[in-house]
């Protein structure tokens, strides 16, 4: 089972890196494409900090931190029972989220953003898909800690 769940890891990291690469060098010409009106938009951005640009100009910490939290989770992913699917595809989702930023941050000096939404006319901040899993992860990991205080209570 680890082994299917770590291949998902690593068609997020395939497919984010696709998509900003295929995002940067398609809409060069056009940074701000309209697809719902008023609602969802393909907008090419560069984000040298994390989320809602945090941090920003700090490339360098934030990639260390990316690397030690990629090799803490890895180590909690290798030693979690391997019928404990949740907490496997929790782990692979925040570690693929990682490396697919930290990949940007190494190779480019920033992380390509591209998913831009106004929500209730709020535009939310431009993210990615290494984004979204590392938010779906985060949502996990507190289902994972519920289950276990449950368990262990």
């Amino acid at each position: 089972m680890k082994f299917k769940i770590g291949i998902l890891g690593i068609i997020i990291i395939i497919l984010d890196q696709f998509s900003k690469y295929f995002i940067q060098t398609n809409t060069l010409w056009q940074n701000h494409i309209e697809i719902i009106p008023n609602f969802f938009y393909i907008t090419y951005a560069k984000n040298t900090g994390m989320g809602f640009s945090l941090l920003s100009g700090h490339t360098i910490l934030l990639a260390i931190v990316s690397m030690i939290v990629i090799l803490v989770i890895f180590y909690y992913y290798v030693k979690c029972d391997k019928k404990d699917v949740l907490s496997l595809v929790t782990y692979s989702l925040l570690i693929a989220g990682a490396i697919g930023n930290l990949i940007d941050r190494l190779y480019l000096g920033y992380v390509r953003d591209f998913l831009d939404f106004y929500i209730f006319g709020y535009d939310f901040p431009i993210f990615n898909i290494a984004d979204c899993a590392v938010t779906i992860g985060a949502i996990l990991l507190v289902l994972v800690f519920i289950k276990e205080e449950r368990s262990n209570g």
